[in-house]
């Protein structure tokens, strides 16, 4: 079994938690919004003289980003956090 030193990086203790508890409610959201955003967007394509099909690709990419903007903020919400000194935080508030 290998050791990670954590003084190297010390953030990977917190990251990886914080990870995990907001890529659940990102994935759920995605889940729900994938179906209803298909029938919205059909049914405004149908209006329109000229037809095109909806791929599946398109949902997909969309709901990548959305998971990666999530998990490059949280990345660095928690970098930036564990840089300060507490007590500034506490001053700060």
């Amino acid at each position: 079994m290998s050791r990670v030193d954590h003084s190297i990086c010390p953030n990977l203790n917190i990251n990886r938690p914080l990870s995990k508890d907001f890529t659940k409610p990102v994935l759920i959201s995605i889940l729900i919004a994938l179906p209803i955003g298909y029938l919205l967007c059909q049914n405004w394509l149908d209006s329109f003289a000229y037809r095109i099909d909806l791929q599946l690709w398109f949902f997909m990419v969309a709901g990548f980003l959305a998971l990666l903007i999530s998990l490059v903020t949280v990345f660095y919400q928690a970098i930036r956090a564990s840089g300060v000194s507490p007590v500034a935080a506490i001053k700060a508030g």
